[in-house]
């Protein structure tokens, strides 16, 4: 098996910590964790806790983690009841696994969610 070549990563600027990195990448913006994960150089399990922590800081400054729910590819069951941020393993109307995953943005100010 070939091995790629190793190409480093540039750092982090001074003061720019890794949770901040990927607030400012789904500011106004839909990301799911697997492109999130990409653009920060993370494991995808990674960004679940990250996204977290943020979830839970945003409501001091006022903005919220807005989450378009995961949706069954096979029957179309959307899971908009579903608090955790990981995507569900099977759908539970079709037992398919196929499942689209939830996507995040940050969301400025003190607007309802609906």
């Amino acid at each position: 098996m070939k091995q790629r070549p190793f190409t480093p990563v540039a750092p982090r600027p001074a003061g720019e910590t890794l949770r901040r990195a990927i607030s400012e990448l789904i500011l106004d913006q839909r990301l799911s964790a697997r492109e999130i994960s990409v653009q920060a150089h993370l494991m995808v399990k990674e960004v679940y806790g990250h996204l977290e922590h943020i979830r839970h800081s945003l409501h001091a400054v006022g903005s919220y983690l807005e989450v378009t729910p995961a949706e069954c590819r096979s029957c179309g069951f959307v899971f908009s009841k579903r608090d955790r941020l990981t995507p569900p393993g099977k759908c539970p109307l079709c037992r398919s696994e196929t499942i689209i995953e939830p996507l995040f943005a940050i969301r400025r100010g003190k607007e309802l969610r609906p």
